[in-house]
């Protein structure tokens, strides 16, 4: 196919994106197609490279990506030197990408495309944050079940990529499948986090000896734990028995305050070194409570949480920490609010094989190349991709 490289600066944007479609092609011509060759009338890497660009015009469902194609079939043809001129019908669609390409696969074509090449020298100590949270596509979901498509990401916070991601089956949850997500990815100079449910010692475990570190919020849960740190932080101040030292405490507070959109958020961690060869757990060597407070208006809410990571202090000062701890929930902003509410997975009920798997991998990129790019309105980089990709396609 010919170069089509396009320059896009979408309205409100400060920065312009340049977005090499070619590669995009290049990328997809390295996943195998799994189709018995008799039969096949679309090339795989053509269909995944037409529902990419589909996605980056807008086209987020699959039967818009089809009529998205049909729309434009004979500047697609040309493209791509197709001999039909024709696009796959809807089914078509569901079909391939349902039986056709692995998605372990389908991820590791597009992460040159989403990342750098990695660097040769070994990475700092906690220098990298991947955070680790699992998403469910509701409109997979079948009449009379609560469980359909349920996907655990790694998203790197620092890149607004993910890296990798993994299915939970019916039959498991998210605990189960991280293990296996963290087997795929190099941990080295990794700081891992999760909420409390991925507060497991089998996992603590698991990171640091892959060459990570972990940083776990602690709930009941883990009730021996739990109640460790809420005795270490508890304001109550024990008296000095006479010819006794004082309990020598180590805390350091930092704060953070921010305001915007008529709310006020104050945040306050305060971390210790105490538990550490005092706590059973795993490679823990600091623990810290987060105090959250927020005010809109009349409103008022107060929230403390508590947590854990093996990263020392000489690899993570208390700074550090609270940028980790609060970074940890842009894949929630980042990733998960762009894909349903953006992008529409949610509303998608395509269940034929693991098509919504796939659809997700797209999704994915697309929310990679804007992160990558720098743009945070992904909603205006469809909409001008979508006027780029059609002058490119329909210019004379």
């Amino acid at each position: 196919m010919n170069a089509t490289t396009v320059t896009v600066q979408p309205f409100g944007s400060e920065q312009p994106l340049t977005l090499d479609l070619a590669a995009i092609y290049q990328q997809f011509q390295q996943v195998p197609d799994l189709r018995h060759r008799r039969g096949v009338r679309y090339p795989l890497a053509v269909m995944l490279t037409i529902a990419l660009w589909a996605k980056l015009a807008g086209a987020n469902q699959l039967r818009a990506i089809a009529e998205w194609a049909r729309e434009r079939q004979g500047e697609l043809a040309a493209q791509f030197d197709l001999a039909r001129t024709t696009m796959p019908h809807p089914t078509t669609w569901s079909r391939v990408l349902a039986s056709a390409v692995a998605a372990e696969a389908l991820d590791h074509a597009l992460m040159p495309l989403l990342i750098p090449p990695p660097a040769a020298e070994v990475p700092a100590r906690a220098s990298q944050q991947i955070a680790l949270d699992g998403k469910a596509v509701r409109g997979t979901i079948p009449r009379g079940h609560s469980q359909g498509v349920h996907l655990l990401s790694a998203f790197v916070v620092e890149t607004g990529v993910v890296v990798a991601q993994e299915p939970v089956t019916s039959k498991e949850n998210e605990i189960v499948a991280a293990p296996r997500l963290l087997k795929r990815l190099n941990l080295r100079g990794t700081i891992i986090t999760g909420d409390a449910m991925f507060a497991q010692r089998s996992l603590s475990i698991q990171v640091v000896e892959d060459g990570g570190d972990y940083c776990w919020m602690v709930k009941e849960n883990q009730p021996t734990l739990f109640a460790d740190l809420k005795l270490l932080f508890s304001p109550t101040v024990f008296p000095v028995a006479q010819g006794f030292s004082p309990i020598p405490l180590d805390f350091i507070t930092v704060e953070q305050c921010d305001k915007g959109h008529g709310r006020r958020e104050y945040r306050r961690l305060t971390t210790s070194c105490l538990l550490e060869g005092y706590s059973d757990w795993p490679y823990l060597a600091q623990a810290f409570r987060v105090v959250r407070i927020v005010s809109q208006g009349r409103d008022f809410s107060c929230e403390e949480r508590y947590g854990i990571t093996s990263a020392p202090r000489s690899a993570v000062r208390a700074r550090r920490l609270l940028e980790v701890v609060r970074g940890h929930w842009q894949i929630e902003n980042g990733l998960h609010y762009r894909r349903d509410v953006t992008l529409g997975e949610d509303a998608s009920q395509v269940r034929m094989g693991q098509a919504a798997h796939i659809l997700a991998c797209l999704n994915n990129a697309v929310c990679g190349l804007a992160a990558r790019g720098g743009q945070s309105n992904l909603a205006a980089l469809q909409r001008s991709l979508a006027a780029a990709i059609d002058r490119l396609l329909f210019r004379r």
